[in-house]
């Protein structure tokens, strides 16, 4: 029998905190005690029936001032339904991966009555978020003491309240003792081992794990391409006679890295319970709005709104904008190749030392632009998504980043192919490579790691000064911990991360052999790359909350067509080369037409490749097909069983009958 909510005692008197909620300061007690009322609330009653205290008790709050920040966290029994309810898959005692529930819980690896630590603190994060991000507006007008903040029947509370200014923000509490284990095992020390991806999906969650397993895979996969370029660059790269032969390499890599790393993915989430996940009827995002209605699939109470309206959005606004960004980008790139010429002729006619130096200012000035105009585009990018108004997260997100993708891969290399192809001009080509390959490596470290720690650890200061000073009886660890992580920066997930490796990826397989270098300059980035990051997420940002995923997603595809451009890209350069032109000396219509054959050949053995490599390993295989069994099986003996009850209860009423 399902076990449900109302049917168990899911409260405690105190709780382990896992998520933290910062109030505005000028929110009424009104406004306070009706969230607290929603969030303690019954899940029948529309609540989340969480846990929920202020920080400070009254005499605290009174001493320090600091009356806004409560503590929310949960009973292990409304963990453990939570998790049941999200799907959450777990290693059960036969060493299969099953969906976890309460009513077999004794059936799953680990679980033990006394046992707290089944569901790692990031799943309890997770959980606790998901049921905060799914408390609706039901015949609420507006937010209490906010009349200004006007509600209607399904509109998420949190993301209003967030809005509305009245929650500043909700962030997951860092766990310092797991923290400092999981650092000990990543990065305070220097080594070329492995990172624990194990250890950072307990403690981060499966998609920041997978981040970072694609970092180190993808750097790895780097390593082969950097020892081909080093001597080829040393010795013949001037020679573009010989580019052919690193061309022909570029096109198997890159095909080759990406099948095998979808076999080593679904091994590792089939591991962590991820792959098996269903996420079919996954729930509507925070910032889904629309009129309360049934979902005629789920049968669940949750917003509507009609997909027409979403799509004229789509190709009205946000298609149109997408193209005069492209079409911006275009004339910048243009005034770029007029400074080219200008630094160009004025070298030719000085050729002084420092007009040698300024044939690389445009480049250098380009690059900087580039990165500016796509962090500029991305906030545009991600109102119009959210304007878009997507019920789905996973929706969301393919349509974000089909909209970055599009405009970075025009922004960062229109111009390469512009060079390569309108110009001709090889040595420009190599030289422009690694102005934006470098420029933009060092821009990135800069800004994603180095500038913020050196901030975090000013204010870090300051804090730990402050709380020193106090002398209030309080628990100045763990209220210092508080006050010090509601100050950090918000990681906003691994979108940048990924981007930066989908451009790296592009600069190496489309034009890396006239510029054999670009791939050791991208495994020496990665290097640092890794342990920049594992800084980052550990000492610089909040916790993020956990997200479960089965793979890297959209970007999975990103990749593949890059390298589908790549092959295309790679042929026509092969094509151009003197060593193959002096084969067709008269005839160039045979020569093009030799080359988009090959370039279909190649396309075809790609293709052939990635039917051929199965995306998953056969022992996954097996093991999915078995579960898939035992779930039919178990579905006939259910059926088989309800047959049999309505027999007995058709015999026994018409025992009834003839008595």
């Amino acid at each position: 029998m399902k076990v449900t909510l109302s049917a168990l005692d899911t409260y405690e008197t105190s709780f382990t905190p896992l998520v933290v909620i910062e109030l505005a300061q000028d929110v009424k007690e009104e406004t306070k005690e009706w969230l607290r009322n929603r969030i303690v609330a019954k899940k029948k009653d529309g609540g989340a029936q969480l846990l929920f205290r202020p920080l400070l008790n009254k005499h605290e709050k009174e001493t320090l001032g600091n009356d806004n920040l409560y503590l929310v966290g949960a009973s292990r029994v409304r963990l453990l339904l939570g998790a049941e309810a999200l799907g959450l898959v777990k290693e059960s005692t036969d060493g299969t991966m099953r969906a976890f529930t309460h009513g077999t819980r004794h059936s799953f690896r680990g679980f033990h009555d006394d046992n707290d630590d089944f569901l790692t603190m990031a799943e309890c994060q997770f959980i606790v978020k998901h049921e905060l991000e799914n408390l609706r507006a039901r015949d609420e007008q507006m937010i209490p003491g906010c009349p200004q903040a006007k509600l209607y029947p399904g509109k998420s509370l949190l993301r209003r309240l967030l809005t509305s200014g009245v929650v500043l923000q909700v962030f997951p509490l860092h766990d310092h003792e797991a923290l400092k284990k999981l650092e000990d095992s990543w990065y305070t020390r220097f080594s070329l081992r492995c990172q624990p991806i194990d250890r950072i999906r307990g403690y981060f969650g499966e998609t920041i794990a997978l981040y970072f397993g694609f970092l180190e895979y993808f750097t790895l996969a780097l390593i082969p391409m950097a020892v081909i370029g080093l001597p080829y660059y040393l010795f013949v790269w001037e020679d573009y006679d010989k580019y052919v032969i690193f061309a022909s390499f570029n096109l198997i890599w890159s095909t080759v890295i990406l099948e095998v790393w979808k076999r080593g993915c679904a091994d590792m989430t089939y591991r962590w319970g991820t792959l098996l996940m269903k996420r079919q009827f996954e729930e509507p995002r925070p910032g889904f709005h629309g009129t309360l209605g049934i979902n005629p699939v789920t049968g669940r109470e949750e917003p509507l709104y009609p997909s027409y309206k979403r799509q004229l959005r789509i190709y009205l606004v946000s298609l149109p904008f997408v193209c005069l960004c492209l079409y911006l980008s275009l004339y910048i790139m243009m005034i770029y190749f007029d400074l080219e010429d200008w630094a160009l002729g004025v070298h030719d006619e000085s050729g002084t030392e420092w007009t040698s130096v300024l044939l690389y200012v445009p480049s250098i000035l380009y690059a900087i632009v580039i990165e500016v105009m796509n962090r500029l585009y991305r906030y545009a990018a991600e109102f119009l998504t959210a304007w878009e108004n997507h019920r789905l997260e996973s929706a969301y997100q393919n349509h974000l980043i089909l909209k970055v993708l599009v405009f970075n891969f025009l922004n960062c290399f229109a111009s390469l192919f512009y060079i390569a192809f309108v110009l001709k001009d090889m040595k420009l080509l190599g030289q422009s490579l690694a102005t934006l390959l470098i420029t933009s490596q060092i821009i990135n470290q800069i800004a994603e790691s180095l500038l913020p720690y050196w901030l975090q650890k000013k204010h870090s200061v300051k804090v730990k000064r402050k709380v020193q000073a106090l002398k209030v009886n309080i628990d100045a660890t763990f209220y210092e911990q508080v006050i010090l992580e509601k100050e950090m920066g918000t990681y906003l997930g691994t979108f940048d991360d990924y981007l930066e490796l989908f451009l790296q990826f592009g600069y190496v397989s489309l034009f890396s052999c006239v510029y054999p270098l670009a791939a050791a300059f991208a495994v020496i980035n990665n290097f640092t790359e890794v342990n920049s990051d594992a800084l980052k997420m550990c000492r610089v940002f909040k916790r993020p909350f956990s997200e479960p995923s089965s793979s890297i997603g959209v970007w999975q595809l990103a990749f593949e067509t890059m390298s589908v451009i790549s092959v295309v890209t790679n042929c026509a350069l092969i094509g151009m080369s003197p060593q193959v032109n002096a084969v067709f000396p008269e005839s160039k219509t045979d020569l093009v037409l030799i080359v988009v054959a090959v370039e279909h050949a190649i396309l075809a053995l790609k293709f052939i490749l990635a039917f051929a490599i199965p995306d998953k390993p056969r022992h996954i295989q097996m093991k999915l097909a078995r579960l898939e069994f035992e779930s039919l099986e178990a579905l006939k003996q259910q059926q088989m069983q309800l047959t049999a009850e309505s027999l007995k209860e058709e015999l026994r009423k018409g025992g009834k009958e003839m008595a």
